[in-house]
C-alpha cells in the first residue's frame, strides 16, 4: 500500500475514533466501535494502533494538525497584530459552528489528562504551542506600538483561556447566548484592553 493510501486509511480510522469518542466518551469507547464506524477490519485498525490509548493519543495530534496550519499562518501574514487576533477569534468560532465535534472531544481529553500522564503531557504540548503563537502576536503588537506594554505570556494565557471557554458551549445550555456573540463580546473586551488609545 502506498503512502497516500496509508494516510487516507489512517484518517478514516481517526475520523471514526473521533465520532466514537463523542458518542461514548473515552472510558466506554472500544476498538470494536471504531472498527464498526470506520468500516475497516479489526486487523486494519491494529496495523496502525496497538491499543485504544495509542489510537486516542494520536487523535490529539490529528485534531491539532488540522488546525495548526491555519493558526500558524496567522502569525506569518502581513496583518496587524489586532487583526491577527481578530482572525484567530473568527477562525475558532467558524470552526465551532461548522464542526463542533473536535470541541466536544477536547473536553474528553481534558478529563483524560486528569487521570493519565501521557494525555496530560500531550495536551500540555498542544497548549504550549498555541501559547507560543499567541505570544508572537502580542509581542508583535507591542513592538509595533499597537498594544500596550503588557506581559506577553500572561496576556497570551488569558486570551487562550477565553478562546478555550467556547468548549463550554458543548457541555451546557447557553441560555440564548450564541457562541459567536459570546466570542465577539470577549474579543472586543480583550482588544479594548490591549490596543493603545490614539
Amino acid at each position: 500500500m502506498n503512502q497516500e493510501k496509508q494516510d487516507l486509511r489512517k484518517d478514516q480510522i481517526l475520523d471514526a475514533a473521533l465520532t466514537v469518542l463523542i458518542q461514548n466518551g473515552y472510558e466506554r469507547s472500544r476498538i470494536d466501535d471504531v472498527v464498526q464506524k470506520s468500516q475497516l477490519s479489526k486487523g486494519a485498525i491494529y496495523w496502525y494502533y496497538k491499543s485504544k490509548k495509542e489510537l486516542y493519543l494520536d487523535l490529539v495530534d490529528f485534531w491539532v494538525n488540522r488546525y495548526s496550519a491555519t493558526i500558524n499562518h496567522l502569525v506569518e501574514t502581513d496583518q496587524s497584530a489586532p487583526d491577527q487576533l481578530n482572525s484567530l477569534f473568527n477562525y475558532f468560532i467558524d470552526q465551532y459552528e461548522s464542526d463542533p465535534d473536535p470541541f466536544f472531544a477536547l473536553t474528553e481529553f481534558w478529563s483524560m489528562a486528569q487521570k493519565d500522564a501521557e494525555f496530560r503531557e500531550k495536551l500540555q504540548n498542544v497548549y504550549s504551542r498555541f501559547l507560543d503563537v499567541l505570544t508572537l502576536i502580542i509581542n508583535k503588537g507591542i513592538e509595533e506600538g499597537q498594544f500596550k506594554n503588557v506581559k506577553p505570556r500572561i496576556t497570551a494565557m488569558s486570551i487562550m483561556l477565553n478562546i478555550e471557554s467556547i468548549n463550554w458551549f458543548t457541555l451546557f445550555e447557553p441560555h440564548g447566548v450564541s457562541a459567536r456573540d459570546y466570542m465577539q463580546t470577549i474579543s472586543d473586551f480583550i482588544l479594548a484592553g490591549l490596543v493603545k488609545k490614539k
